[in-house]
């Protein structure tokens, strides 16, 4: 049991073994062959990253990409001294985006070099990944995109536990138009549950938020094979709105929690 814990939580978060350094230099390639240009957004409480494209379009509306939880344990009980992702799926994503002006937000302390590691303590990327000041932070950095188009309106993303983020920001906003979640832990009290893992007791939960985002246009993308979060947490975050006003699922019958969202972007009907 507790090596499959272990495997669980390293499918989570990307899994170990590139450096901080190389996973980087990874976002830096996949970026720039589609002529995008990190940014980076200060914060009250952290400096975030950000891509962009590098030629700006103005936009009345913008859809902001939210990266899951990316490197956060390199064992069962250990952080990871980096949260940045081996593996970006939101990024990815946010290259592949089919219309319209497009951004991408990572998670505090994710490709921030030291001088810019604000804040930059374990907590926030373990059992508070999404506290208040994670959510006000990427609420902030979602201001200075949006103002970085001219946007009046947004479109929310989220990837995994960038699901999750996505909902809690959606859910203080009056601007957000549309959340769409890609195998988003809408509900981490049930996903830790369900795993038998220690509660996230610092984060704020998506599935209270629920009241907020009721009259809110919604998809939430789900992989039939998604081990990691799957159809049983969508499931719980959807128990808690009224049976006349529960957001639109998606389940993809072959995908997983990481196969084949990139691939198959453009074709889903996002």
């Amino acid at each position: 049991m507790r090596q499959a814990l272990v495997v669980l939580l390293l499918a989570l978060t990307g899994c170990a073994g590139l450096s901080p350094q190389a996973r980087w230099e990874h976002a830096e390639q996949l970026a720039a062959r589609s002529d995008w240009q990190k940014l980076r957004l200060p914060t009250d409480s952290f400096i975030l990253s950000a891509y962009v494209p590098r030629h700006t379009i103005p936009a009345d509306t913008l859809t902001v990409y939210i990266e899951g939880d990316g490197q956060a344990w390199l064992t069962r009980s250990q952080a990871a001294s980096d949260p940045t992702p081996r593996n970006p799926v939101a990024l990815e994503l946010a290259l592949r985006h089919p219309w319209g002006a497009a951004a991408y937000l990572a998670r505090p302390c994710q490709y921030v070099d030291a001088a810019d590691a604000k804040n930059c303590r374990p907590a926030f990327w373990t059992a508070g990944r999404f506290a208040p000041p994670v959510i006000e932070a990427s609420s902030q950095a979602i201001d200075a995109l949006k103002q970085r188009v001219g946007a009046t309106r947004l479109v929310l993303v989220g990837y995994s536990g960038g699901g999750a983020v996505a909902a809690l920001v959606a859910a203080r906003r009056n601007d957000v138009i549309r959340l769409v979640t890609v195998a988003g832990n809408l509900d981490h009290r049930a996903w830790t549950a369900m795993h038998g893992l220690p509660a996230l007791a610092d984060s704020l939960n998506p599935a209270d938020a629920w009241h907020a985002l009721r009259t809110l246009p919604q998809r939430h993308f789900v992989g039939g094979r998604d081990a990691v979060v799957g159809r049983r947490v969508t499931d719980a975050f959807l128990a808690r709105f009224p049976p006349d006003q529960q957001p639109e699922v998606v389940t993809l019958p072959d995908f997983d929690h990481v196969c084949c969202w990139v691939e198959r972007w453009d074709s889903i009907g996002f």
